[in-house]
Order: structure tokens, then C-alpha cells, then sequence
């Protein structure tokens, strides 16, 4: 009868729910942005490294990496890695849109890089004008105090120290502010140079001319349409709006949207989502990660900047919900936080199937991989199972927004540890050992939640073995 039901429900779940979540994920502009954020990581992860060794926490040791000058220099490397993600972004993302259309992917990615470059004013505040706005305590009158009888000086001067320098790339908006603009122009370019391609709006040359030489003309039209439109919009931001795209994007939507995700409802739908997707045999954590992590990468970069100016707190507007909030919590030891589910098997299951899968899992669940072991134990398409891989997610996610929100913990620093990081290494790297303890504290959330379950499924398994032996 427990079979009939389980088989009855599993195909409601293959015929109605399983095909319109499958369209979605399958989405070429899902796909796209899926993995075209994938070439971000490197960077992220490396850039990490550098913010850490231009900012160590010990006052001593900061001072003498200061003093030697290797603090600029390790700055020098997070600020052209880390600090320019939305450039990588952009490019990848078009770059595997291209690809996956079919055609020659490197000309797409250029193409969008140009085009979110030419999307930017290119100017920046007068860095005078910002010191003075900042403050210069070091003379008889503050740099706050010029900065407000400005009006009194000439002329001239005035215009000289308000004046924005011009011909520059505004890095800010290579960074996390830019994240959302460059999935935009990342996409629309991927599509746009596919369409054209696929249209024929291309130049071809005899076969005798060298394909490194025939590639470059057959990128023309479309890039240069492409181009000729990025300039346009940029025109009538500029003119209409007087603003610039990447700005407009920012305070109209990536900037509402990094206030909903760093939100407590926010942190609770993400840490539902992961299970929800996986629950259908689907990579939960891909999907969601493709999705939100545009937005937790930006939260994270915020913090990172507030780490290195030294004022990584709430009360500076540090975010709680950041890309590490998500890869080093609610995805700790794998999507669903498994590891409570591997602890019982290996201190208490009395089934064999159970012992089998522990043994298997412990040294991959380590490391945060638990794809194999969703579909072995499994949970995937099994509803007993999925109320705690749901329940522990969602429990360690409001947990946790609440330890950083009341100041029991740090907010996380921005550094972004390889998703492979053990727990509690990782929880030192992103926040310090506070950190760590709490990490060590939702692996205990983990087992007290996965136990009762896991126990009585084991009976479950115990008893169909010993069934089965008496036959």
C-alpha cells in the first residue's frame, strides 16, 4: 500500500510539478547566467586571499605589512580580482550564452565587456573634494570645515576642487554595486550577437583566409551593432536622465534587491529554495546560487569594503546575508546540511544500507559534497526524508540572521572561502572564531533535527532486511 502511495505521488510529481521547473532551469538565459558566473569564482576566491593579507586582525602584523609596503601591493591584487567581479560576470555570462548557441563564444564576451565599459560615465569625484568631504584632522582646520566654506573661496578653486576628473573607469562599478547591470547587458548581448549570427548578418571571407582572421570579420556586424546601440542608450541616460546606466540599474534595482535578500524573509526563502529544487532531482544549489548570487556577491563585496576601512559592523550597514551566509551555511556540508543525518548513521543506524551509505559520505560530506548521497539515501523524491533536509536549512538560515543581526557574532567579512572548506575552517575564514563556534553549533542543529527521522527510517530499512533474510 506504502509503495503504491510513494509511486502514486511520484508520478504527480514527474507529470505536473517536475516539467515547468525543468523549462525554467533549462531557459537559455538561465543556463547562461548558471554557468557564465562560474567564471567569476576564481577571482572572488583569489582576490579573497589578498583583502585578507592587506587587512590581517592583528594590529602588529598590520602595521608591519603597512610599513614594508606590501599592503598596497596586496590591495593592488584584491582591487583588480575581486574588486572588478561585475566585468567578469558580464563576460561570462554572454561568453556561454554564445557558446551554447553554437558559435564562436570569445567575440560574444569581449562585446559585452565593451559594452558594460561604455554603459559608465567615465568620471569620478575629485579626490580632493572627497578628502575634504572625509575629513583632514592633521592641519588647524578640518577638512570638514573647508569642506562647508567652500563657497567662500575663489571662484576658480572652486571649480578646480569640484570639478570630477574625467577619461577614468569608475572601478565602484566594476565591483558588487555593478553585479545586476552585468547580468543585463551579459544576457541581451549573448542574445543579441546570437540572433545576428544566426540571422547572417556576418562577412564572410573565402576559405583560404585563415580562421583566426575570418573569426574577427564575422564578429564585425554584430559587435559593431551592438556597440552602436550600447552607445545610443548611453547617449540618452546621459542627455534625458543625466545619469548612466549602471547607476540607474543600481538605485532602481540591484539596490531594492540587495535590501530583500539581506532580509530575515529573504535568508528564509533562499534556505527554502535549495531543498525545494533538489527535492525534484534538481541541483537546488546551482539554481538558487545562479539566481541570488548576484545579489550575495554584492552584499559580500559591501562587507569586504567595510572590512577594509575597519568598520565591519551593523550599525555601518554590513549585510547579514551574503554569498557566504548562503555557501557556508545554509549550504554547509551540501545542500540540506547533511552532515546530521551522516553523524546518526555512523554512531547509531543498525540497518545496512544506512552503515553502507555513512561509511561512503563522511569524507565527502567533510568538503561539503553530498550530491551522490541525496539520490542514494535518498531524499530526493522522498517525502519522510525531506521534512528535516527542508526543515534544518531554513532553522540554521533564521539562526544564524539572527545570532549576526543582534551582535552575538561578527557580520562575515567578505572573504569568500572555497565552497570545499571544511565547516569551521571556513567559519574562522569568513567572520573569525566566533564564527567557527557557531559553525560548530548548527552541525549540533543539524544532528538534533535529522535524528528522530533518521532513526525511525532506519527501523524501516532494519525491518525490510529482516524480512527479507526469512525469505
Amino acid at each position: 500500500m506504502a509503495d503504491q502511495k510513494q509511486s502514486g505521488f511520484s508520478n504527480f510529481v514527474n507529470s505536473k510539478i517536475l516539467p515547468p521547473i525543468m523549462k525554467f532551469v533549462n531557459t537559455k538565459a538561465i543556463v547562461a547566467l548558471q554557468n557564465g558566473m562560474i567564471y567569476t569564482l576564481p577571482f572572488i576566491i583569489v582576490g579573497s586571499i589578498f583583502l585578507i593579507l592587506s587587512n590581517i586582525p592583528i594590529p602588529a602584523v598590520a602595521n608591519a605589512i603597512n610599513a614594508s609596503g606590501w599592503g598596497a601591493i596586496f590591495t593592488q591584487a584584491y582591487t583588480t580580482t575581486f574588486n572588478v567581479m561585475a566585468l567578469w560576470g558580464s563576460i561570462g555570462i554572454a561568453y556561454i550564452y554564445v557558446k551554447n548557441e553554437g558559435y564562436e563564444p570569445l567575440a560574444g564576451g569581449l562585446t559585452a565587456c565593451a559594452s558594460f565599459l561604455m554603459l559608465q560615465t567615465l568620471a569620478i569625484d575629485s579626490p580632493l573634494k572627497a578628502a575634504l568631504t572625509s575629513g583632514i584632522n592633521n592641519g588647524q582646520m578640518s577638512g570638514k570645515v573647508v569642506a562647508e566654506n567652500i563657497d567662500k573661496l575663489p571662484h576658480a578653486l572652486q571649480t578646480f576642487l569640484e570639478a570630477p576628473v574625467t577619461g577614468v573607469i569608475n572601478i565602484n562599478w566594476l565591483g558588487g554595486d555593478g553585479m545586476i547591470a552585468a547580468i543585463i547587458v551579459g544576457l541581451i548581448v549573448g542574445w543579441a550577437y546570437s540572433a545576428m549570427m544566426k540571422a547572417g548578418w556576418t562577412i564572410k571571407l573565402p576559405k583560404q583566409v585563415p580562421p583566426a582572421v575570418s573569426n574577427q570579420f564575422t564578429a564585425m556586424i554584430p559587435a559593431g551593432v551592438i556597440l552602436i546601440v550600447t552607445m545610443l542608450i548611453f547617449g540618452a541616460f546621459h542627455n534625458f536622465a543625466h545619469t548612466d546606466f549602471l547607476q540607474w540599474v543600481y538605485k532602481t534595482i540591484q539596490s531594492p534587491l540587495q535590501g530583500v535578500s539581506d532580509s530575515f524573509g529573504g535568508a528564509v526563502v533562499i534556505a527554502f529554495l535549495v531543498p525545494f529544487f533538489w527535492f525534484f532531482g534538481v541541483h537546488g544549489g546551482l539554481i538558487v546560487g545562479s539566481i541570488a548570487g548576484s545579489l550575495l556577491q554584492a552584499n559580500s563585496f559591501d562587507n569586504a569594503q567595510l572590512y577594509r576601512a575597519g568598520k565591519l559592523t551593523i550599525a555601518n550597514g554590513a549585510h547579514v546575508v551574503t554569498n557566504e551566509f548562503y555557501n557556508n551555511f545554509i549550504n554547509l556540508t551540501g545542500s540540506g546540511i547533511t552532515i546530521g543525518l551522516v553523524i546518526f548513521i555512523l554512531i547509531a543506524a543498525k540497518s545496512e544500507q544506512m552503515k553502507s551509505l555513512g561509511k561512503l559520505e563522511l569524507v565527502p560530506g567533510i568538503f561539503n559534497i553530498n550530491d551522490p548521497f541525496l539520490f542514494a539515501t535518498p531524499i530526493v523524491m522522498h517525502p519522510f526524508l525531506a521534512i528535516p533536509f527542508f526543515l534544518t536549512p531554513i532553522v540554521v538560515a533564521i539562526s544564524t540572521y539572527c545570532v549576526i543581526r543582534f551582535g552575538i557574532v561578527p557580520p562575515l567579512n567578505g572573504m569568500a572561502a572555497p565552497w570545499t572548506t571544511p565547516a569551521i575552517i571556513s567559519g574562522f575564514l569568513i567572520g573569525g572564531w566566533k564564527m567557527a563556534i557557531w559553525q560548530a553549533c548548527t552541525l549540533v542543529i543539524s544532528t538534533l533535527i535529522y535524528w528522530p527521522f533518521a532513526k525511525k527510517y532506519d527501523n524501516i530499512l532494519l525491518k525490510r532486511e529482516q524480512a527479507n533474510e526469512t525469505k
